[in-house]
């Protein structure tokens, strides 16, 4: 019975130092997970259909700025705008080089875009309130016949002219491959806004801002 005892008491104290040896190691030994803040941040996930114009950036050293997070290059802020020469929904010629020395706004769209269908009222009413100043809003309808352009336009009572852009021509002339994207032109015929996406009338003060100097413009 004694040596019984003896034998559990040592078998006891060898446990106890392996315990004790145990809890130095893991004491001593740093532990080798990184702290969260050294964890590289994750790239961010684009989400499909969410539009890209919701904030503006800050304007380049020219005056220009851009409306949304897409760099300036993307709309081509700075440089002078493409030619934009379409027929015009009941009847004309809508020739951007005749508008030199007014400040206008380009909106290319299309009528089965359910976001280009929502900025319409808002265009028209942003149109008709800065009209004073001499601002020129154009809307170009891609792709779509004549027939289907004019009954949405009857249908909004836009008061801006629309031009047809029926072989997609201006389109790739102004890397509008998405809609709707709206361009900013100052007078002398230099792009200083771009907007990707449905906008609000928030954004679309913004980007008027840049084309109309001095203006108190609200949404």
């Amino acid at each position: 019975m004694g040596s019984r005892s003896t034998i559990a008491a040592g078998l006891g104290t060898g446990a106890l130092a392996a315990l004790a040896l145990l809890t130095g190691y893991v004491l001593l030994v740093p532990d080798s997970t990184p702290p969260a803040s050294s964890a590289s941040p994750s790239a961010p996930i684009a989400t499909p259909g969410v539009s890209a114009a919701a904030s503006v950036t800050p304007a380049a050293p020219s005056g220009s700025a851009s409306v949304g997070p897409s760099a300036p290059a993307a709309f081509h802020v700075g440089e002078p705008a493409p030619a934009l020469k379409v027929s015009q929904l009941g009847g004309g010629e809508i020739d951007l080089a005749n508008l030199r020395g007014q400040p206008v706004w380009v909106n290319f769209m299309a009528t089965y875009c359910p976001p280009c269908r929502d900025e319409f009222p808002l265009m028209s009413g942003l149109a008709a309130r800065y009209s004073s100043t001499g601002l020129v809003v154009i809307a170009v309808d891609v792709r779509e016949n004549l027939e289907t352009v004019n009954a949405f336009v009857q249908s909004t009572g836009a008061v801006f002219p629309v031009g047809l852009d029926t072989d997609g021509t201006a389109q790739l002339a102004w890397d509008a491959v998405a809609l709707p994207v709206h361009f900013w032109i100052d007078r002398d015929g230099i792009i200083r806004a771009g907007a990707l996406g449905g906008i609000g009338a928030d954004q679309m003060a913004e980007g008027l801002k840049t084309i109309l100097p001095g203006v108190d413009v609200t949404p």
